[in-house]
């Protein structure tokens, strides 16, 4: 689950300020979690508990940690006030929120079938759009593959088989197209369809988790984002070096790092040699 971490903290600062370039520091004073990483420790807790209601773990920690860097997408937020009178309301979003969030449940489960159903629960309580979903799903899907053994041109193959995504291009070819438009201009870079398809690229194309994050950095667009989803997929695939993720947890709060130590106790983590 660090890796989701490690992505989010390094893209924070590139967010709003993206560069074209593998070529900067890894951590700098200035970078931060933001939402994408209490999103994701709320689905940790959720499956720690043991299931149940995930709505209620998002809106939890919404409510404790309610100004992160970045802020909350404004459409999140109009769900979390309605939560708290009581109406959960999902919103028909394919925004990429429900795949920078899911990366726990890639390490939680022991077969495809669960695997997919909790990534499909962890989002249609907000994104119960298809694409959200659809994103959702194959983000948990790389990890579980991953961790499992499962060769990266495989994990490449079914993916684009299983969603539909196109993961032919390489990052050298998306860098100096991709934006907060997509490609070309012609998308999205904050929906799932524009984002989580070069998260998955960033990160199979890679030589190792560093370099997996760099990629992400270095496309641009929806940096912290694309960033957190990289990461959780790149630490299945490679693992985490201990220097990264000694520095990652120097950015958190006690708590959060007490509850990523309770994940990985019980569900395992990956960490390169």
């Amino acid at each position: 689950m660090i890796g989701s971490i490690v992505g989010d903290i390094v893209g924070s600062i590139y967010e709003f300020d993206n560069i074209k370039t593998k070529d900067f520091p890894l951590f700098q004073p200035q970078m931060s979690y933001t939402d994408d990483s209490i999103l994701t420790l709320a689905t940790a807790e959720w499956l720690l508990q043991g299931g149940g209601n995930v709505a209620d773990y998002y809106l939890k920690y919404a409510d404790e940690n309610p100004f992160p860097m970045g802020s909350y997408g404004s459409m999140f937020v109009q769900w979390v006030h309605l939560a708290r009178r009581g109406i959960v309301r999902p919103y028909n979003s394919c925004g990429n929120g429900s795949a920078m969030r899911v990366g726990p449940v890639g390490w939680a489960f022991s077969t495809k079938a669960d695997t997919l159903e909790n990534a499909r629960k962890s989002a249609e309580c907000t994104h119960n759009h298809p694409e959200g979903i659809k994103g959702a799903e194959a983000t948990a899907l790389c990890i579980f593959m991953a961790r499992t053994g499962v060769a990266k041109e495989s994990i490449r193959e079914i993916i684009s088989n299983e969603f539909g995504y196109d993961l032919a291009m390489t990052v050298d070819e998306i860098r100096p197209r991709y934006s907060w438009q997509g490609l070309d201009g012609m998308g999205n870079g904050g929906i799932c369809q524009d984002s989580v398809p070069q998260a998955i690229i960033c990160a199979i194309d890679a030589i190792d988790f560093e370099d997996a994050i760099r990629n992400a950095i270095s496309i641009g667009g929806d940096s912290d984002t694309i960033g957190c989803i990289t990461g959780s997929i790149a630490e299945a695939l490679y693992g985490v070096p201990r220097c990264i993720y000694d520095k990652a947890m120097t950015y958190l709060p006690e708590h959060f790092g007490r509850l990523i130590q309770d994940f990985e106790n019980r569900y395992g983590n990956k960490l390169a040699d």
